[in-house]
């Protein structure tokens, strides 16, 4: 039997284990996202909006007050007003009634709550679980077998759902999130069985839906507003859609969808101070929805620490796997913050730092993919920056008897590792074989190159990279290091005094590299420069090589906070696939 503080233990790494599954599975989340609306946030919103769990042993108010401003979107603004509830058990014997409570402000959120949404779920759980609950395998199959029964009558619960052949995701997101729960809290955390079977036939679009137009602005906001009542609010928000008002003290967390945001923001401003502002645009997502590419077989993961974002994964159909950064307090998988966020924290002198994801989380990541696809190449972040490679070759050793995952040290960060993941996932999707993906990887690591300019030099000191002696030094004789990410590691390969000089050492390099004709693949990273990387290095390197396929891409977010703002890189393919 467990002591009182070791189960107390055991209860938080069980809430920290249901998010990470539940992070892992995101993308499959956003794959199946119909209703209300076929925009493919579902998996982004709830892992946002629940990533404050990962502090669960902080205190339960300070808690509350971050998944209230976190909370994103329909489902995660609902799941945030259950957990808010959930998250206050101290022990297993409060769970029940935490259910209970939770499930009862997740239906008091919503204007329009329905049957069939994760809000069926919330109330299998709070009816299934018992107030003494022994958290054995029988005991989890039970909650789980009900749970599992719930997602699966989402199906026909909604119109829209049936005409999709597919489970509500945010329904799918809350099991998942409870599967992992309740496994880690019986100390099986292995065991979960995998979601593509469990679900079998539910998790792919038919090829006859058609997703609806939609136009119009997804907002997420807090506003302080302590002298107004919820219905003052609700006067407001009331010729909106899909509208949740959730109050807290003297905030109000509100959701809706828009034909007129600057509308919404004017009336909200005239009431109190805004703390925070999301808006994202339904067309756009429902477009970008209808285009991404979930359909093949074969699957290409690589690390976020390469130049690639969320957008660029949803797009050309490949998994992210993230590390995480912190700013001051926050802490969030790398891209899930905004960069401007992070390079003006980092102007301000507040700390920043970056870690992996746990190895639990990565091992979710692994089983998600392998459950999904025939076949997943990893080309994964050189073995000389993380443990990432060695930590998917333990797991691969143990849990992939089919050999479905292919394991690539590239050797490669930042842009490089953005570049040649690119470039093979172009690759993979124009012949979808694998094995002609895995001959072009390994061509494209030993021609791929990068060279990356930094502005100053404090932020490598700041973070041990670079001593402060050096860091002064070099500041005072105003050199700035060129810096190329190796399979031996970030090497130093020359200096520059200003970014004119550092834009000739970039054309020096092309021009050894590339012809003029070539049609090559040449990637431009920018920090908090973007304006200046596009207004100038790229009409020059476009001038050079007209052929060229050139594309604007964000610094990985890891880099950035080891680089500093003013930071900037090229990284080339002389052979890309450019189509």
């Amino acid at each position: 039997m467990l002591s009182v503080s070791k189960m107390e233990d055991v209860l938080q790494k069980s809430f920290i284990a249901g998010l990470e599954r539940l992070i892992a599975r995101a993308d499959l989340l956003d794959s199946i996202n119909v209703f209300p609306v076929a925009d493919g946030d579902t998996g982004r919103n709830l892992s946002l909006s629940l990533t404050p769990l990962h502090n669960i042993g902080k205190p339960e108010e300070k808690l509350v007050h971050e998944l209230l401003l976190s909370a994103r979107g329909n489902s995660g603004n609902i799941a945030s007003q259950f957990f808010s509830s959930f998250c206050a058990a101290g022990n297993v014997s409060e769970l029940a009634d935490c259910a209970k409570e939770g499930a009862v402000k997740a239906w008091q959120a919503v204007s329009n709550p329905r049957p069939g949404t994760m809000l069926s779920v919330f109330d299998a759980l709070a009816d299934v679980l018992p107030r003494e609950i022994n958290p054995d395998r029988k005991t989890v199959d039970t909650i789980i077998g009900s749970l599992e029964k719930a997602v699966h009558e989402t199906y026909e619960q909604l119109p829209r759902l049936k005409e999709a052949g597919v489970v509500d995701a945010g329904a799918l997101g809350i099991y998942i999130f409870f599967e992992g729960f309740f496994h880690t809290l019986a100390n099986l955390p292995d065991d979960c069985r995998p979601v593509t079977k469990t679900f079998k036939n539910r998790l792919k679009i038919s090829s006859s839906f058609q997703e609806e137009t939609e136009s119009g602005y997804c907002v997420d906001f807090v506003v302080k507003a302590p002298n107004y009542p919820p219905d003052v609010l609700k006067i407001i928000t009331g010729d909106q859609e899909n509208v949740i008002i959730i109050p807290e003290g003297d905030f109000y967390k509100i959701h809706l969808h828009t034909g007129d945001k600057e509308k919404v923001r004017d009336q909200i401003s005239g009431l109190g101070n805004v703390i925070k502002w999301e808006d994202d645009n339904l067309a756009s997502q429902v477009r970008e929805f209808r285009q991404s590419n979930t359909a093949q077989a074969f699957h290409i993961m690589t690390d976020a620490a390469g130049s690639l974002t969320n957008q660029d994964a949803k797009q050309y159909g490949f998994t992210l796997l993230n590390s995480y950064l912190t700013i001051g307090e926050k802490c969030l998988p790398e891209t899930y913050f905004h960069p401007e966020e992070l390079y003006k924290a980092m102007k301000k002198g507040i700390k920043v730092s970056t870690s992996q994801a746990s190895v639990y989380e990565r091992h979710q990541f692994y089983q998600s993919v392998v459950e999904r696809f025939e076949k997943v190449l990893y080309l994964c972040v050189g073995s000389v920056f993380t443990g990432n490679y060695q930590a998917a070759l333990q797991w691969k050793k143990e849990h992939d008897p089919q050999d479905k995952l292919l394991i690539m040290d590239t050797g490669a960060a930042s842009g490089r590792l953005a570049t040649i993941a690119l470039a093979a996932v172009r690759k993979l999707s124009e012949t979808n074989d694998m094995k002609s993906a895995v001959v072009f990887a390994r061509k494209a690591i030993s021609t791929c190159e990068e060279y990356i300019f930094l502005d100053k030099l404090q932020y490598l000191a700041a973070g041990g990279r670079l001593s402060k002696t050096s860091a002064f030094f070099g500041e005072m004789l105003n050199m700035k290091p060129v810096i190329s990410p190796l399979p031996e590691g970030a090497k130093k390969v020359g200096t520059a005094k200003n970014q004119e000089d550092q834009v000739k050492f970039a054309l020096a390099k092309l021009d050894a590299s590339i012809k003029d004709d070539a049609h090559a693949l040449i990637m431009l990273e920018y920090s908090d420069n973007k304006n200046w990387v596009e207004g100038t290095v790229k009409k020059l390197v476009t001038t050079h090589y007209p052929q060229a396929e050139i594309i604007m891409q964000p610094l990985s977010l890891t880099s950035g906070a080891h680089m500093g703002p003013g930071t900037w890189g090229i990284a080339f393919l002389p052979e890309g696939t450019t189509q």
